[in-house]
């Protein structure tokens, strides 16, 4: 039988991928048929271990080997940062957490991000004779807007990011660690929840600009102002090969992977 790990007092990255992963179906890459475990890198997601529990944030398509992976045996509530596919689609996947918890999991998500489990997941709302065979999420929703949450023992600031022309996204400071993924543009606002900063995990998709994502040198410049004690790139693409960018970066900046456990201050 597997030990589960204890991952409480830290936040574990558990995907540091783009949207469609890493390696890419098809690509031959010396990246993505390389092997090396720091370029593989599933779907963006990442789990609190918090005094009461642990609370994950976003639920990929990978959620299901994520959890194995990094032996997490229980999720006490979810979190979200926006409604993408890759950070949405593999919320079917918490369904047995509440059979073990002995209630509805609680589901924390803007109205946006609420709307869309409602579209996408209809079966789990569907009160009349369930047509969906086996069983379905059990889920209590609850609003996330620009106020701060208090979530298993611990009180979280939501960070409003901009993640393109038509999509905005939360990130999240739990003490002096925060987690922004997918964003190309924070206003001055947000700038200032962000200084103080021990630990920054920040979005940089890839060395050239982007309609949605930083670049490498935007996030880096994002760094530079905020000025962390530490900063890990993520959501990451194959044009970024960890064995030699990890080289060319600050000796405070460093490329996350999967399975990345950052000790919460």
């Amino acid at each position: 039988m597997s030990i589960a790990s204890d991952i409480q007092g830290s936040l574990v990255l558990l995907g540091t991928g783009t949207s469609v992963g890493v390696p890419c179906i098809g690509c031959d890459c010396a990246v993505c048929t390389g092997g090396h475990p720091r370029n593989q890198r599933t779907r963006s997601s990442a789990i609190l271990g918090l005094p009461q529990g642990n609370l994950l944030i976003d639920t990929p398509p990978d959620l299901r080997m994520q959890l194995l992976r990094e032996k997490i045996p229980l999720v006490h509530a979810v979190l979200y940062t926006h409604e993408h596919a890759d950070h949405l689609h593999g919320l079917d996947d918490v369904r047995l957490f509440p059979f073990m918890l002995g209630h509805p999991i609680p589901i924390y998500a803007s109205e946006i991000v609420e709307n869309r489990i409602r579209k996408v997941f209809d079966y789990a709302f569907d009160k009349r004779d369930p047509t969906h065979a086996g069983a379905v999420p059990s889920m209590q929703l609850r609003r996330v807007d620009d106020q701060p949450l208090e979530i298993l023992g611990s009180v979280l600031t939501p960070i409003p990011l901009i993640h393109g022309p038509y999509c905005n996204v939360y990130g999240y400071r739990i003490g002096n660690v925060a987690y922004c993924t997918d964003t190309n543009r924070i206003e001055p606002s947000s700038m200032e929840l962000l200084e103080g900063l021990d630990v920054l995990v920040l979005d940089a998709l890839r060395t050239t600009k982007h309609a949605t994502h930083f670049s490498v040198g935007e996030a880096l410049d994002v760094i530079e102002r905020l000025a962390p004690k530490k900063a890990y790139l993520t959501h990451l693409s194959h044009e970024l090969d960890y064995m030699t960018f990890h080289r060319e970066l600050p000796e405070h900046v460093a490329l996350a992977y999967d399975g990345l456990r950052i000790p919460l201050t």
